[in-house]
């Protein structure tokens, strides 16, 4: 693939591969991720009916914190949070956060500068949650979240 074409016709020509969506998830996790050079990238399943964020793909998290993210309370932790407010939350030093946005936990994960963005399907309701964080602190330019939301657009197909 053209090293010039955009990061979400890559993650629509991965998703397009044989095999279907749930089979290239991982795929497309790594290709976001090293895009932005994240240490990680989260990729959770909103469970409406219950209230929470279920985890269904990452890149980067100790397993411990995986164990940990795999169901998430909307308002807990920045994926909790937006999918409760329905944008993007952005951290530029997780490590420092006295917010009480990022989770205790979420310091293991050893990333500073963090974002989550929300999937919406057609009616404003967040489906799924897709973030990001980087080594060091960082504050994302909102042509980087725009870029991590047309991915998300894309992963809409995928949950």
């Amino acid at each position: 693939m053209d090293e010039n074409t955009s990061l979400p016709q890559r993650i629509r020509v991965i998703l397009q591969k044989e095999g279907g969506n749930g089979d290239c998830l991982q795929e497309v996790l790594a290709e976001i991720a090293g895009h932005f050079q994240a240490r990680t990238c989260t990729f959770h399943r909103a469970l409406k009916s219950e209230g929470f964020l279920e985890l269904i793909g990452q890149v980067g998290l100790p397993s411990h914190i995986a164990e940990i993210a795999g169901k998430i309370p909307f308002g807990k932790g920045m994926a909790g949070v937006c999918a409760e407010r329905r944008e993007p939350v952005t951290m530029c030093n997780l490590q420092t956060d006295d917010t009480g946005v990022a989770q205790p936990s979420a310091k293991d994960t050893k990333v500073e500068g963090a974002v989550v963005v929300p999937l919406m399907d057609a009616d404003g309701e967040v489906i799924a949650t897709l973030g990001i964080g980087k080594d060091g602190e960082h504050d994302y330019t909102s042509e980087e979240i725009k870029t991590l939301e047309q991915c998300a657009s894309v992963l809409i197909g995928a949950v």
